[in-house]
């Protein structure tokens, strides 16, 4: 057997998940690990091979903490899936996962399936890491029934919640209002009671497994927190009055321990879905507020983590990750911060803290190089020049290399 690889990327600006290092920085790999991180365009010697990334620079590669994999990126997509054969979803998939490394995201948090078909699947070498749900619970007939993960009652959702934990999903979520991407459903409704989600939470825990929930509605938001769960998406706070964020809410969410993934990111300039029109017209609902509420809640202290909702739409196709975290950006919060929503703090709320979001010995050999400097405009996360997936080249010089 021949010996991993020793690779040395010194590059004159560096990101280590948390913070910046104006000076550069250069880090040593062997094979899937990081060996170690050296201030500065450190000389290197012993036997690594040298790759210099003059003009980039080099972070983590970043992590997608809300994708569907089975969702192909087009309106509609979310429907399309269950009249699809076990070939074609499955090339959906890898399809998706390709969108991802081309952006630089070597993690994705997968939070909505269709029948196991992403938490079951075998991995390649070259793809980008998959945190898996299997599909997201939700009632009878309710948002994203389609997947397969209907259940209503204490026993149907303990035994939702065990079958997940059977079939080796690394955490449960659970849709707990309705979503527009499903026609009849309720953005403004409670989808389960506090006794169902706090079981939900209850069962899962005795799994080792966290829950993340689907809530939009304020009442969705305020049930979530009360049931214990550890992360909460959307979170947008939608009353028929707009987005209301209660006084209160930063304290809670901090004090629960809750990510917030906020679900940012879409190409700009893109027309707005009939859901989305409908939902605004409905609430009153201004999507600028949600940059207010999401700073606001950022600056008090809340856990926000950058997931995009990737595959479910023409205007969030997989690999956007890091126009969620320009918008972020757009919204007041610091490009370090908001890069670290992307890399360290989401591998945190993934579970993944040591191993994933950082440049640290013992982590995995994940890398991004992007042209140009994001402090001057945090554009730059979207010029990808270089990216590493545990060791192994998969873009160089902005090309993919696998075969596939």
């Amino acid at each position: 057997m021949s010996a991993p690889e020793r690779v040395a990327h010194v590059a004159p600006l560096a990101f280590d998940g948390e913070r910046f290092w104006p000076d550069g920085a250069t880090v040593l790999t062997e094979g899937p690990r990081i060996l170690a991180v050296i201030p500065g365009t450190a000389a290197v010697s012993g036997d690594f091979t040298v790759r210099h990334h003059d003009g980039g620079t080099l972070l983590p590669g970043l992590i997608d903490t809300h994708v569907h994999l089975i969702a192909d990126g087009r309106d509609g997509a979310l429907g399309r899936d269950p009249g699809r054969t076990p070939a074609e979803r499955e090339e959906v998939v890898r399809q998706s996962l390709r969108g991802h490394t081309r952006a630089g995201v070597t993690t994705v948090r997968d939070l909505g399936d269709h029948r196991w078909s992403v938490l079951e699947r075998t991995s390649s070498a070259d793809e980008p890491t998959v945190v898996a749900s299997g599909p997201p619970i939700t009632t009878p007939g309710g948002h994203c029934a389609a997947m397969g993960g209907e259940a209503a009652g204490a026993d149907q959702l303990v035994a939702a919640v065990d079958e997940r934990a059977r079939r080796g999903a690394a955490l449960v979520k659970i849709v707990v209002s309705g979503g527009a991407m499903t026609p009849g459903s309720d953005l403004l409704s409670l989808q389960y009671s506090l006794d169902d989600v706090t079981l939900v939470v209850r069962r899962a825990t005795e799994h080792g497994l966290p829950v993340v929930a689907h809530a939009h509605s304020l009442d969705a938001v305020r049930l979530c927190i009360d049931a214990g769960v550890q992360g909460i998406e959307h979170c947008t706070c939608l009353t028929t009055h707009g987005v209301q964020t209660p006084p209160d809410l930063a304290d809670r969410l901090r004090e629960g321990g809750i990510h917030v993934g906020p679900t940012f990111g879409r190409i700009p300039g893109s027309p707005m879905s009939a859901q989305a029109l409908e939902v605004n017209r409905r609430t009153g609902l201004v999507p600028e507020h949600r940059f207010v509420q999401v700073e606001m809640l950022h600056r008090q202290g809340v856990s926000v983590i950058s997931g995009s909702d990737a595959g479910i739409h023409a205007a969030k196709p997989h690999g956007i990750v890091a126009l969620a975290v320009a918008e972020l950006v757009a919204a007041g919060i610091a490009t370090g911060d908001a890069i670290a929503t992307a890399t360290s703090v989401s591998a945190r709320a993934c579970g993944l803290e040591g191993v994933k979001g950082g440049l640290t010995p013992g982590a995995d050999a994940d890398l991004l190089v992007v042209d140009g400097d994001p402090r001057a405009s945090v554009t730059a996360l979207t010029r990808v020049r270089d990216v590493v997936i545990r060791g192994v080249d998969v873009i160089r010089g902005g090309a993919g290399l696998s075969p596939n």
